[in-house]
């Protein structure tokens, strides 16, 4: 963590000062933005999401403990149970028929790839929402925070091991149940 974000840190802790959350925010956001981004593929949800992530990450800020995680692993930990909950949700299955109506339709052939691609990667998301916690969160810091397996044991802490023995029979699993065709790697 750099001295600054670490100042910036510390004095929301201290004095919920709101120049330095502005900063936080400001430094993180594409980043948080576009790791929401690459799970939904909807702008509208993913900037919702993020602001909600944000929201928490604010709230929760006193309680941060620099000794038991990076901030930037912290702040993904609470992305990734956002996600994570809003896949649980009755939303979810709602907004997924409402993107499909109203996708833009400005080349027949692009809009059949793209809708060909929102619906594996929806069906995808459909068959990983069904399994434990864990193993979502792996999946999702693996493919869509391009997460190391260390990285990814040391966010949950569990053994890297574990984690890599999960996320590949996670994706074996995957391939099973959608082919080998897929474009999972």
């Amino acid at each position: 963590m750099t001295k600054q974000l670490k100042n910036w840190v510390k004095k929301v802790q201290k004095k919920a000062d709101q120049h330095a959350a502005n900063e936080i925010v400001s430094f993180y956001y594409r980043e948080i933005y576009a790791y929401v981004y690459k799970q939904t593929m909807n702008k509208e949800l993913s900037l919702d999401l993020t602001q909600e992530i944000f929201i928490n990450m604010l709230t929760s800020i006193p309680h941060y403990d620099e000794k038991k995680a990076s901030f930037r692993t912290w702040l993904y930990k609470i992305a990734t149970y956002r996600i994570v909950d809003y896949y649980r949700s009755k939303s979810y299955r709602n907004d997924k028929i409402t993107e499909l109506v109203e996708e833009d339709l400005r080349d027949e052939t692009e809009f059949t790839i793209s809708i060909e691609n929102k619906l594996e990667a929806e069906r995808i998301n459909e068959f990983v929402n069904q399994l434990d916690t864990s193993r979502q969160q792996i999946f999702r810091l693996k493919m869509y925070g391009e997460y190391s397996f260390a990285e990814i044991g040391k966010i949950l802490k569990i053994p890297e091991s574990s984690v890599k023995t999960k996320y590949y029979s996670l994706l074996k699993l995957i391939r099973k149940q959608f082919g080998k065709g897929g474009s999972l790697k």
